[in-house]
């Protein structure tokens, strides 16, 4: 579709082209054999890559007209009815966005961008950007606007004071594919019928007051970005988290407990960066993450973790950012992780670690992995050894001990990223460019993505 070519051409491209290591104990017993990576997500769940048009791709559309003259205008009444009375309920305003919607020219409103309409062959609202405009007022109802928009293809109000609910008329919105709510007052259970606008690729709702748990409907749902962070989500992750075809998934700052469902191995295929950080999770890590071997940032800092970090953990060829920091791990840190090639800032601190190994020795020293506040024995700023006397005094097990030592790939037995350094000091590590900042990473603050 022409519609959004202006404003995202990064995103309308994907959318219209639509064993053990040393160092840890092994457990008794005889060694468990190495085991292929499980099938793709459900196959009752079906994701089409690349995502189709939305439109036949030979479609002669006509060029984009200059907002100041659009020519026939598609929908011109109705969404010039529905802006007034957005207008009428907006009491705030601090970038002055309401005293341009003057006129019969939506185009020219500060806010509204408009393209060609591919079905209609006019020129039509397009994309709306609210991002920031920080609008108040006390009814400023989301879906009652968004549904005098049948041309919507992008719907940007990060940080406004947007509310109501968000009823299932969204589906018939047949080019929406960004919607970001995030950082507004909505509030209640999650809102399923968002789930029925079937050609969105970016959904943002962190930052409101949604509650409750979530349906499993959600992971089946296909979308490549899903930001449901920093809201009041509660009882356990459902048991289909794998199932997600998502590139960047938050759901960090909730309430979630219980353990991370061990289906997240699903989607070894897709996640590039998982936050689970700041919630309340509980049991040991699964061995499956390791088979997320696409995934760049994995972080689940802050939970009740328990255990030691799974051999699998290795097999994350592209991992850059680690975060288990504040759970109760234990055992030694793997040296298979610390072999890891794209090895950039893997965080361990507050947890009960109690041995490192060479290579974890070098990343240390380059100050890439970070294991103060730990039992390490040799190591500054590590925990009073009556802390750590008390902690290991009471038995601690895991579920499926066994998986641990399971390695689903072949490890590399070389240095770590630069195998061709020497350097004790690790000097050239520190030297190494880093990578780009993690998307998800801007996800947790409030303002504007």
């Amino acid at each position: 579709m022409n519609f959004p070519t202006l404003l995202v051409p990064s995103v309308l491209v994907l959318l219209f082209s639509i064993t053990a290591s040393p160092g840890i104990s092994q457990p008794t017993g005889a060694r468990c054999p190495a085991i292929n990576p499980p099938p793709r997500p459900n196959p009752t769940v079906q994701y089409i890559r690349p995502r189709p048009p939305l439109y036949p791709p030979g479609l002669n559309l006509m060029p984009t007209r200059p907002a100041n003259n659009p020519g026939p205008l598609a929908n011109r009444n109705r969404i010039l009815f529905i802006t007034q009375e957005l207008k009428r309920n907006i009491t705030y305003d601090p970038f002055r966005y309401t005293p341009t919607w003057v006129g019969n020219n939506y185009c020219l409103f500060k806010g509204f961008f408009c393209d060609t309409v591919p079905d209609l062959n006019i020129t039509g609202l397009a994309s709306i950007d609210f991002n920031g405009a920080r609008f108040g007022g006390r009814f400023l109802n989301f879906y009652r606007f968004i549904r005098n928009l049948p041309d919507i293809a992008i719907f940007h109000a990060n940080s406004n004071n947007f509310s109501g609910v968000i009823n299932n008329g969204l589906s018939q919105l047949r080019y929406l594919y960004e919607l970001d709510l995030s950082n507004n007052k909505f509030l209640g259970v999650f809102p399923r019928n968002v789930l029925g606008a079937k050609n969105l690729t970016f959904v943002d709702l962190r930052f409101n007051t949604y509650n409750g748990t979530l349906s499993n409907d959600l992971f089946n749902f296909d979308t490549d970005i899903l930001f449901i962070n920093n809201n009041g989500f509660s009882q356990r992750i459902p048991a289909n988290l794998g199932n997600t075809p998502a590139i960047y998934l938050t759901l960090a700052g909730n309430k979630f407990s219980g353990p991370i469902p061990t289906s997240i191995g699903r989607s070894w295929n897709t996640l590039k960066e998982v936050l689970l950080l700041n919630n309340r999770l509980t049991g040991c890590l699964p061995f499956e993450i390791g088979y997320l071997n696409q995934t760049t940032v994995f972080d689940a800092g802050s939970n009740f973790l328990r255990g030691p970090i799974p051999q699998s953990f290795g097999c994350m060829k592209y991992l850059q950012f680690l975060n288990l920091a504040h759970n109760q791990l234990y055992g030694a840190i793997p040296e298979s992780l610390c072999r890891l090639p794209n090895a950039y800032n893997f965080t361990l601190t507050y947890n009960f670690f109690t041995q490192v190994g060479t290579q974890c020795m070098r990343l240390i020293r380059a100050g890439r992995l970070h294991v103060d506040r730990n039992c390490i024995m040799g190591l500054p700023n590590q925990k009073p050894a009556a802390e750590c006397n008390r902690f290991f005094a009471r038995p601690r097990s895991c579920a499926r001990e066994s998986t641990f030592s399971f390695v689903p790939c072949t490890l590399s037995n070389s240095r770590t990223s630069s195998s061709n350094i020497d350097d004790i000091d690790g000097r050239h590590l520190r030297e190494i460019t880093p990578p780009p900042p993690p998307r998800t990473y801007a996800a947790l603050e409030k303002g504007q993505n």
